[in-house]
């Protein structure tokens, strides 16, 4: 269901994006359009991160809610946030593990940010393992550490996820709770409405971003939404 949503969301953006370009020779003349490109490329990145933030706002509204309450202790930060990011993640996700210093330094820097974390096991069978005892983890108070802890460990498999569990005291029989399997199944019919196509995925304000953008882009976006409240 969700791949659908990709396709439709990309299709749509690309449209929009295509009939701006057709119409505005006849609105503003060729030779302004071709030297305000060639001069300024940015616009085109420009209109398309507006167009994409125009067409996740309603999905983006009808769920604020289910995006930005954790589950159980699955959250860092402040505990009376003014800026709340949503982070969907994966443990076997390079791209996760490149953005996760990055988080650090803002939750450690920013007193008013609380980034919520979303499993989004995309990645195969171990992925999925370590989402289910990373939520039994968060049931019993002990996300953080968790999580810190099997990212540590390197890429999830049998053997490290078990590793890290049994340190932290995390039974298999906790990781078999349905309201984990209802907490995944949640978290993906989310991404998909927000035409997901990997890990890491962000939600910050008004801002959807699907890919590792980095410390300096992820601030801009917490201070965005921070002006606008």
């Amino acid at each position: 269901m969700w791949i659908a949503a990709i396709g439709g969301g990309l299709i749509g953006s690309l449209a929009t994006a295509g009939l701006l370009l057709l119409a505005a020779p006849q609105l503003i003349g060729p030779n302004m359009v071709r030297d305000a490109l060639v001069k300024q490329p940015q616009i085109l990145v420009e209109a398309s991160d507006a167009l994409r933030d125009g067409q996740y706002a309603p999905v983006l509204a009808a769920n604020r809610a289910a995006l930005e309450t954790p589950f159980g202790s699955s959250w860092k930060g402040s505990a009376k946030p003014d800026v709340v990011m949503t982070y969907f993640y994966d443990y076997a996700c390079g791209y996760c593990r490149k953005s996760n210093p990055d988080i650090e330094r803002l939750v450690a820097e920013d007193k008013g940010l609380r980034v919520v974390y979303r499993e989004f096991p995309i990645l195969g069978p171990d992925s999925v393992a370590a989402s289910r005892v990373a939520l039994a983890a968060s049931k019993a108070g002990k996300f953080g550490a968790f999580h810190d802890a099997l990212f540590e460990a390197g890429r999830p498999s049998t053997e490290t996820i078990a590793l890290v569990a049994g340190r932290m005291g995390i039974s298999p029989e906790q990781a078999r709770d349905p309201a984990i399997e209802a907490e995944i199944s949640k978290n993906m019919a989310l991404a998909g409405q927000l035409g997901a196509t990997g890990t890491p995925l962000f939600v910050i304000g008004d801002k959807v971003m699907n890919s590792a953008v980095g410390y300096d882009l992820l601030n801009d976006a917490v201070a965005s939404a921070r002006a606008k409240d």
